[in-house]
């Protein structure tokens, strides 16, 4: 039996059913400081709470405690990610070819703790902004956050908002972060690098405010 093995398959379940782990701490009526020592192999839940694990979550005991089960499902979590950049690559390949007058130009982050992928598509009249993943490499992606939500800006204008999460971390409330916005009136040749910046708040239990903002790189210019 390998704690470090069990706690990686605890970690699958959790995120697998969309779960912080607080929503696990509170669901079996425990700390997420032992939610965290479970995933990290420094403790294992006891029999009892495993049988339960089980039972909820449709597995047999003996998948937790052999802690391989899991690996079937978890290359679903690649290959669907695969499967939509594919057709996302697809789709800007139909409209260039639609419209020859149609290019693309790479997005990414100037700020060392994010990687932002993602893309901007544009013509001589509108741009789409899309923005398919950011993840955060940061030191505090353990703490549970009150709050958190983000919101796109253009040269300080608000162009979208995303989705609000609550008592999460920074790490697994990016997982779910992304952007589309279609035919927006803004033309490329008018971007330029830090005008388009996404800015995160996360709220802490006694209200202070930890503010990123994510200045967007252009990867070429705009024609």
């Amino acid at each position: 039996m390998n704690p470090e093995k069990i706690g990686q398959f605890i970690k699958e379940i959790r995120v697998k059913n969309n779960l912080t782990q607080k929503d696990l701490a509170d669901k079996y009526n425990v700390t997420y400081q032992a939610v965290s020592k479970w995933e990290n192999g420094k403790n294992l839940p006891d029999i009892l709470l495993i049988r339960q694990m089980a039972k909820d979550f449709n597995i047999n005991v003996e998948d937790i405690l052999d802690g391989t089960v899991n690996k079937k499902n978890n290359i679903l979590l690649y290959i669907i990610p695969i499967i939509i950049v594919i057709l996302l690559i697809i789709v800007v390949i139909l409209i260039n070819n639609l419209n020859s007058g149609f290019n693309t130009s790479s997005v990414s982050s100037m700020c060392s703790d994010f990687d932002v992928n993602g893309m901007i598509t544009y013509d001589k009249n509108k741009s789409s902004i899309f923005i398919s993943k950011v993840n955060y490499n940061g030191c505090e992606d353990n703490i549970i956050y009150k709050r958190i939500e983000c919101n796109l800006y253009e040269d300080n204008i608000l162009i979208k908002s995303c989705i609000v999460k609550e008592n999460t971390t920074l790490k697994d409330y990016l997982n779910e972060v992304s952007f589309y916005i279609d035919n927006y009136e803004q033309v490329c040749k008018n971007y330029d690098n830090n005008t388009i910046k996404l800015n995160i708040n996360a709220i802490k239990d006694d209200g202070s405010i930890k503010n990123y903002e994510i200045p967007l790189n252009l990867e070429s210019n705009c024609n």
